[in-house]
């Protein structure tokens, strides 16, 4: 809990990192600037006890114990995306705010994929080493052009499509895997939307431009390079995990691909791989985002949202908008489960969405709930985007897929003090809605509608959704293949239209379900869907 600070106090923003001086430029005259070193745990903490807020980079830690030692502390800022160093929930749970900067380095973070594919084209990595060893030796390294090439994209986010348009440039034909972007957005860039499995047979080069979730780790694995042209090279400057090493280095040693640049890996920081032994393979790690302006940038993003938190207002870029802003306090308990609405409706929907419609019925809807509809499409993008996605770039993604977003409000709702219901069309037409309420005196997030369906289900943990005909015994196979899994189930709901029409049932499970069991399941009932998303 912060405590309160005498009227003619400045806020007193600590840097416990290095930061460019635009920095503090942006900051202004309004605060007092002190610095120390983040890393010197001894002197961290005592240096957080005066401290409104703290901006850092990766060394330094804000754990809990940190927090405790920061009674003011209204902010945290990472110049930086990543916040692997900073306990959010805590800082939630003491009311302190989390930003970081997004955005800061998309550019830098193409820029590094492209230059990986150049090196490994032209085997610059290994022809480097060989001559600052004294050897000259042309022919060993005996390249490929790009132009005239076929170039995969997996994932057409903000940075896949600027590793896109910079690849155009070099006369490459365009591919693209993206379930989630429209074909007419990807033709206005000059790319053509395939499947997984056709951009794996036709592409020369790959690159891969996803977020981390359980339904992408290990997208590329051994089956998936056997589908590759022996001659193609594959580049992850995404995620680690993303692309099986192992199956990689195999693939490798067995000439069934070609070469390979990685800025990340599975384990970071990672200095020993099989990778490491293949001169066709570029290494380098994880530099997508140092540079000089990505960190430049970085630092003034966070100065501005360190700013606009001090003065009290809302912060788009904040992680944990719930904890603070100029939001109304009867709508910040609602931003987590509306986020979590979008994510459940993406799930459903399983790609992009012609149009979208984010109802709000109840009595907050006499206030201005226009954050509720950013933090819907927030939650819309959080999964199948690489860059996060932020109240402030939401709406930007949602304008480059050609979603059409519309806001309703009305103070009718007839089972709910309030309720919130995301509803969308995808392009064949097909209608996709989840809603959700909060109830009781702790605010308990729950979902209580799903295409039409009623449930009743806690708005959290790994949540099952299936389709498919009535019939007697669906509940026991689907319960003995989870079991057979070892797969525990937390809570379950069936619903249905009519006795012998169509039937939908919603799980709560203790832990992600693999694909392949997830589709067995499918198949062994007759779902006409099967779809599953991951709520934290």
């Amino acid at each position: 809990m912060t405590s309160a600070a005498p009227a003619n106090r400045r806020p007193v923003v600590l840097l416990a990192e290095e930061l460019a001086p635009s920095v503090v430029a942006v900051l202004g005259d309004g605060v007092e600037v002190r610095s120390v070193d983040g890393a010197d745990r001894a002197a961290l903490l005592p240096a957080l006890a005066d401290a409104d807020a703290v901006i850092i980079r990766s060394a330094t830690q804000v754990d809990a114990e940190a927090l405790a030692a920061a009674p003011r502390l209204k902010v945290v800022a990472r110049a930086g995306i990543g916040l692997d160093n900073v306990d959010v929930p805590a800082a939630t749970a003491r009311g302190v705010m989390v930003v970081n900067a997004p955005q800061s380095n998309i550019v830098s973070a193409a820029e590094q994929a492209v230059a990986l594919l150049l090196a490994c084209a032209r085997n610059l990595g290994p022809a480097n080493a060989s001559l600052k060893a004294g050897r000259w030796e042309r022919s060993r390294f005996t390249g490929v052009e790009v132009a005239d090439k076929v170039v995969g994209v997996v994932g057409l986010g903000r940075i896949g499509v600027l590793f896109a348009q910079r690849m155009s440039a070099f006369g490459t034909t365009l591919i693209a895997y993206d379930p989630y972007v429209a074909p007419a957005r990807a033709a206005q860039i000059g790319v053509r939307l395939v499947s997984l499995e056709e951009l794996l047979r036709e592409s020369d080069f790959i690159s891969i431009h996803l977020p981390k979730t359980p339904e992408t780790i290990g997208l590329i694995g051994a089956e998936q390079l056997a589908l590759c042209k022996p001659t193609v090279r594959i580049v992850n400057a995404a995620r680690g995990g993303l692309l099986d090493e192992q199956a990689l280095a195999e693939a490798l040693a067995a000439g069934t691909v070609a070469g390979a640049g990685l800025d990340v890996y599975a384990t970071e920081p990672c200095t020993d791989s099989p990778l490491f032994a293949f001169d066709s393979v570029v290494v380098a790690p994880h530099l997508g985002a140092s540079t000089v302006e990505a960190q430049d940038k970085a630092g003034v993003a966070v100065a501005r949202s360190v700013r606009l938190a001090l003065e009290g207002d809302f912060v788009p870029d904040a992680v944990n908008v719930q904890a603070g802003g100029t939001v109304p306090e009867e709508l910040r308990p609602a931003l987590p489960l509306v986020e979590k609405l979008g994510r459940v409706f993406t799930a459903l929907a399983g790609g992009v969405a012609a149009s979208l419609e984010v109802e709000v019925r109840g009595e907050v809807a006499s206030l201005d709930v226009s954050v509720l509809q950013l933090a819907a499409l927030k939650g819309v993008f959080e999964d199948v985007v690489e860059e996060q996605v932020t109240f402030v770039n939401a709406p930007a993604l949602a304008i480059e897929r050609g979603l059409e977003v519309s806001l309703v409000t009305s103070p009718d709702s007839a089972e709910y003090r309030n309720v919130v219901r995301v509803h969308g069309v995808l392009p064949t037409g097909e209608m996709v809605s989840v809603s959700g309420t909060l109830t009781g005196p702790r605010q308990v997030e729950k979902l209580v509608e799903v295409d039409g369906f009623d449930v009743e289900l806690l708005a959290e943990g790994h949540l099952l959704f299936f389709r498919y005909h009535d019939q007697p015994g669906v509940v026991g196979q689907v319960g003995a293949h989870l079991g057979d899994a070892g797969i525990n189930i937390a809570g379950a709901q069936v619903s249905r239209t009519s006795q012998g029409g169509d039937a939908f049932m919603a799980l709560t499970v203790d832990s992600a379900v693999p694909a392949e069991v997830l589709a067995d399941i499918g198949t062994s009932i007759g779902a006409h869907s099967v779809r599953s998303v991951a709520l934290s």
